[in-house]
C-alpha cells in the first residue's frame, strides 16, 4: 500500500512538468505578414476608367490610357489616413489618378489628385509680368515661417527646394503648370509636386501629381492626355465668364502658383508617414506589428478604406 501512495505521489509531482511542456511556437514571418495587410488593402481599393463625371455638374474628366481614377471618398483615406497628409489638403477633392500597374502602397507609385477650388473666375492678362523667380523667393520663406505650426499638428516640416518646373501657361488651353521640389522632414529623397491648373469660369480644376523627382519625365509625359480629358460642362467654360453677374478671384495666376502655399502651406506627401510607421513596426517585432494588423488599440477606420460601389474596373493595385 505504502509502496502505491509512493508511486502515485511521484505521478502528481510529475504532473505539472509534463503540462508545462507545450510545444515551441513556429517563428512569426513578420514580413509576410506585412506584405499580407498591404496587399489586403490595395485589393480593397475600386477602380474607374474611361468618362468621370465631376461633382456639381462642373463637367468631366477622361482617365487617360493606362491609368485609373480612385473616387473622392477612397482617396481621402489614401491621403490623410495612408500618406498622413493634413485634412486641409483634401478641400475640393474630386478623386485621384493612378497609373494602371501601381497602388497607393506601392513602390515608386504616383499619382494626380484631382480637386476642385471655386475661387471664381481667375484673370490671365499678367501671365507674361510675373516674375516667377522673386515668387519662389516668397514662398520658400513663407514655408519656412509656417514649419512651426505643421510640426506642433504632428505633421513632418517641409523646405521648398525649387522649381522642378518653371511656371508656364497655356493660354489656348486656359492651363497653368508649375512643378516644385519638396524636401519632408525625415524623408530620404524629394517629393515631386507638380501642378496642372486649368481655368474655368467659376474657379479652377487642379491637377496636382505627387511623385519622386525622378519621375518627373513620366509624369509630363501624361499632362497633354490630362488637360486634354478635362471638359468643364457648357456654361462652366473659361470662355463663358460673365463679367456682369460672375465673381472675379481675388488673385490671378500668379496667385494661383503661390496662393495654396501662402495660405496653408499645402503640399502633398508622398507615403512620408506610412513607410516610416511600417518599417518602425518591423524593427519593434511582432507584438507591435500584430496590433498595428488586428487593429488591437487603434481604429479599424485608420487601416482600410470603407467600401464604395462602382459600375466600372475593380482590379486590385500588385502587391509591394
Amino acid at each position: 500500500m505504502k509502496q502505491l501512495l509512493r508511486l502515485l505521489l511521484a505521478g502528481c509531482l510529475l504532473l505539472p512538468a509534463t503540462t508545462q511542456a507545450a510545444p515551441t511556437p513556429a517563428p512569426v514571418d513578420s514580413a509576410a505578414l506585412m506584405k499580407a495587410r498591404i496587399d489586403s488593402i490595395q485589393a480593397s481599393f475600386r477602380y474607374q476608367t474611361g468618362r468621370i463625371t465631376l461633382t456639381e455638374g462642373r463637367g468631366t474628366f477622361t482617365v487617360p490610357a493606362g491609368m485609373r481614377y480612385l473616387d473622392a471618398a477612397q482617396s481621402r483615406h489614401v491621403l490623410t489616413r495612408l500618406w498622413g497628409n493634413p485634412e486641409s489638403t483634401t478641400e475640393g477633392l474630386e478623386g485621384m489618378v493612378f497609373p494602371a500597374d501601381k497602388g497607393p502602397l506601392d513602390e515608386k507609385n504616383w499619382a494626380f489628385i484631382v480637386s476642385f477650388e471655386s475661387m471664381g473666375y481667375v484673370k490671365d492678362d499678367d501671365a507674361e509680368e510675373i516674375d516667377y523667380t522673386e515668387l519662389l523667393g516668397d514662398m520658400q520663406q513663407e514655408i519656412k515661417d509656417a514649419n512651426p505650426d505643421r510640426k506642433a499638428a504632428g505633421f513632418p516640416t517641409m523646405e521648398l527646394l525649387g522649381w522642378a518646373a518653371a511656371p508656364h501657361y497655356d493660354k489656348a488651353a486656359h492651363a497653368l503648370h508649375w512643378a516644385k521640389k519638396i524636401q519632408f522632414e525625415g524623408s530620404e529623397g524629394p517629393t515631386l509636386n507638380y501642378d496642372v491648373r486649368i481655368l474655368g469660369r467659376k474657379g479652377v480644376l487642379s491637377l496636382n501629381a505627387v511623385a519622386n523627382t525622378d519621375q518627373l519625365a513620366v509624369v509630363q509625359a501624361q499632362i497633354p492626355a490630362v488637360v486634354k480629358g478635362t471638359d468643364f460642362a457648357q456654361g462652366q467654360r473659361y470662355a463663358d465668364f460673365n463679367p456682369d453677374i460672375d465673381e472675379v478671384a481675388a488673385y490671378s495666376l500668379g496667385g494661383l502658383v503661390a496662393g495654396k502655399v501662402l495660405a496653408k502651406v499645402g503640399a502633398f506627401a508622398l507615403l512620408a508617414k506610412f513607410w516610416k510607421v511600417l518599417l518602425g513596426l518591423l524593427a519593434a517585432g511582432f507584438t507591435a506589428i500584430r496590433r498595428f494588423f488586428t487593429g488591437r488599440g487603434s481604429s479599424s477606420e485608420d487601416e482600410q478604406p470603407a467600401a464604395e460601389e462602382t459600375t466600372d474596373d475593380a482590379t486590385p493595385a500588385p502587391g509591394v
